[in-house]
């Protein structure tokens, strides 16, 4: 008797799911035997994208940024070589175009780039240095004040107009900071109590030569930024 009952509970329910699924279509058929709910479904969805978020979460410095940074900055070391007096009158303001790969640099790969580069240029400096480091120092503060902003605003808007804009802001900064460095790290390093009154003399030339040395800089780095990126983007 509970055998046929049994049997006649399974008939009525096959019967009652296959009405069901002719009124309502395949879809109000449960899952099949190992095929997973819509619930469990999104939860295996979400548990697979946690590991792909991870592989997308790459490190900033990576190998090949490392090698690109390690070649401005040698670029820039090596261009050191070339530097030139722009006044007679002030011989210790040499000009140079190391600040181009430093630009580079930054606009490629952003501000940090940027401020490794100079760093690692300066530390190649110290290798034959007349100054102590002090001069480095120096060098080093006024590269930072010129690329800080072309680089760090170029990351979120790009365009002609932001680079002439933010280069213009960085030449401005740079005079400002050619000024304080000059007057207070250089000067009285190298003139000790006369450091006052040379400055009172000279301060103009460190003025003109900044705004040379930024407005050149800014235009040779422009001629060849599109160049280098497209270059550097093949590797």
């Amino acid at each position: 008797m509970k055998e046929q009952a049994c049997k006649s509970a399974s008939a009525r329910s096959d019967a009652e799911r296959k009405d069901l699924i002719g009124k309502c279509g395949p879809d109000a058929q449960g899952p099949a035997e190992g095929e997973l709910n819509p619930a469990e479904q999104s939860v295996g969805q979400s548990a697979e994208k946690i590991p792909a978020k991870k592989k997308r979460g790459k490190a900033y410095f990576s190998a090949s940024l490392i090698a690109k940074l390690a070649m401005f900055a040698a670029l820039a070391y090596v261009v050191t070589f070339l530097e030139f007096p722009v006044f007679p009158a002030a011989p210790f303001l040499q000009l140079d175009f190391s600040g181009v790969f430093v630009l580079l640099a930054g606009f490629m790969y952003g501000p940090v780039a940027a401020l490794v580069v100079s760093g690692v240029k300066e530390c190649l400096s110290l290798i034959d240095t007349s100054t102590g480091g002090v001069g480095e120092i120096a060098n080093f503060l006024i590269t930072f004040s010129f690329v800080i902003v072309p680089t760090a605003v170029y990351r979120r808007k790009k365009g002609i107009k932001t680079v002439a804009v933010t280069l213009a802001v960085g030449c401005i900064l740079q005079i400002g900071a050619g000024l304080l460095t000059n007057r207070f790290i250089n000067f009285p390093l190298y003139m000790g109590a006369g450091a006052a009154a040379q400055f009172a003399v000279l301060w103009w030339y460190i003025i003109l030569f900044n705004l040379i040395k930024g407005v050149a800089v800014s235009l040779v780095t422009v001629l060849l930024y599109k160049r280098i990126s497209w270059l550097l983007n093949k590797f």
